[in-house]
């Protein structure tokens, strides 16, 4: 009996926190992967684990860039496209570069993607895109304006897919990533996200400094739950579940005095000294959005989606793994 031949995967951004991740599950799964990455924002450490893998493929180059785009495409099945410059503050800091490589680069994936004849791009999309929705939990048909330059790039990422869907046939599904964390996410530079930072703080017996009072609520999501989902995504034979988009989320919403317990709490079982820092409080970010919560009833619905990871969970384990890998 012959056996089944594994797809090729295009991951990218796949040397980033995120891409770094779906690169080595697929891997392990016996996929071929290939990684696009111009290590903007993504580190050669994140592929070190898999570097000389037989599967494995870098090709390092820019999405802004055609070529690169063009070049990588070729003899792919799926695109898992995760490249992007995140965070709200760079985006107000440097809205033109945001946008660049957000709608540019995005716009040259797709194009490429579709002169390929890829089977379905899917794309991490924001929850950012909810703007100022003030309804919870967010349900993927209702949005606001969005808030930021960043936010306005999520959307128009959006609108393309669908564009590309109805007019050339691409199969589309976006990914509206809600607050992922984990293993590999970059504690270190000026737009680092939220939880990597405070459990680095934390480590330096430094006050971790939240914006605002501390009551501003997320829906954090644990990268395992955001590796399902992209699978899901990727394996569907469900026509209703493709051309759309999906929250990616626990479904659940804690605050950020909340997480700081949590993280002082299981930090603490490795440095004592940890449970008795202080908390430093500012002025609120521009930009950002107060409560965030995700109803995750469609991605069960149409693509089977059961996160495993709450954020209790989620933070044990990635606790566990800065632990060892940053001190």
């Amino acid at each position: 009996m012959k056996q089944e031949t594994k797809s090729t995967l295009l991951i990218t951004g796949g040397a980033g926190f995120i891409g770094s991740n779906l690169c080595e599950y697929f891997l392990e799964k016996e996929y071929k992967v290939i990684c696009l990455d111009n290590f903007a924002t993504g580190h050669r450490y994140n592929l070190k684990g898999f570097i000389n893998h037989p599967n494995f493929k870098l090709i390092e180059g820019d999405i802004r860039n055609v070529i690169d785009c063009a070049n990588a495409v070729k003899g792919v099945d799926y695109v898992l496209h995760q490249a992007a410059l995140g965070s709200v503050p760079r985006s107000i800091n440097d809205p033109i570069t945001t946008n660049d490589v957000n709608v540019s680069g995005f716009l040259n994936m797709l194009v490429a993607s579709r002169e390929a004849k890829v089977k379905r791009f899917i794309y991490a999309a924001s929850s950012s895109t909810y703007g100022d929705s003030v309804g919870l939990p967010k349900v993927e048909e209702v949005i606001g304006k969005p808030l930021s330059p960043y936010a306005i790039t999520k959307y128009v990422n959006e609108l393309y897919a669908d564009i590309f869907s109805k007019t050339y046939g691409l199969e589309t599904i976006g990914l509206r990533y809600f607050n992922v964390f984990g293993r590999k996410q970059d504690p270190k530079g000026a737009y680092a996200a939220v939880i990597p930072k405070f459990v680095m703080q934390l480590m330096q017996h430094e006050s971790p400094k939240i914006n605002g009072d501390g009551n501003f609520s997320r829906d954090f999501t644990y990268i395992d739950n955001v590796i399902q989902m992209n699978e899901l995504a990727m394996t569907t034979q469900n026509p209703l579940a493709i051309n759309t988009v999906y929250n990616t989320a626990y479904g659940d919403r804690n605050t950020l005095n909340n997480l700081v317990s949590y993280l002082k709490e299981y930090l603490s079982k490795y440095d004592s000294k940890i449970a008795n820092i202080e908390v430093e409080y500012g002025p609120d970010r521009e930009g950002d959005i107060p409560h965030s919560l995700a109803s995750i009833d469609k991605a069960k619905g149409l693509l089977g989606y059961d996160p495993k990871y709450s954020l209790q969970e989620g933070l044990h384990e990635a606790v566990d793994w800065y632990w060892k890998n940053l001190k």
